[in-house]
């Protein structure tokens, strides 16, 4: 770590702490050659494979974009859409890769986004996932429909016990 004030290239570390959740490191050091302090931040990076080959860092705005298209007109909040984002990443990060398909991040945004809003996730989903006739969209339905059932029937059990 080159010193931002002398420029030397070394430094030594006085002091280490997570922040964001355990997302980064903060560290805090000092230059052996100047005796100045400053800090850093560390974070692992997340890089994102699009299908053009194009390698890319992974970006939460750049999920927060995407689904912003697919809730127009939704009540869909810009911190939804942040906690959404959120969730994207910590899901791909928890896989433990430091690359991932652009592919994987789409399967990643689809469950947080079909219980967030089931109009906006067929938006996405259809778009996504390239339905071409009615009876893709049909099928959605009938799967968010029976999936919609199951829940509200366990809720009901829950609540009787």
């Amino acid at each position: 770590m080159h010193c931002p004030f002398c420029r030397y290239p070394d430094s030594r570390v006085i002091d280490s702490r997570t922040s964001d959740d355990g997302a980064s490191i903060r560290r805090r050091r000092e230059c052996p050659e100047c005796n100045q302090r400053f800090s850093t931040t560390e974070t692992a990076s997340l890089m994102v494979t699009k299908r053009s080959g194009v390698v890319e860092a992974f970006s939460r705005e750049k999920i927060m974009n995407g689904v912003r298209k697919a809730c127009q007109g939704r009540p869909v909040t810009e911190a939804d859409l942040a906690m959404l984002a959120q969730t994207v990443e910590e899901t791909i990060r928890a896989s433990g890769a430091a690359a991932v398909d652009a592919n994987e991040v789409g399967l990643a945004i689809l469950e947080p986004l079909r219980k967030l809003d089931e109009v906006a996730f067929m938006r996405f989903a259809s778009v996504y996932q390239g339905w071409e006739s009615l009876d893709d969209f049909e099928a959605a339905i009938k799967l968010l429909k029976i999936e919609r059932t199951v829940s509200n029937e366990a809720v009901t059990t829950d609540s009787k016990n």
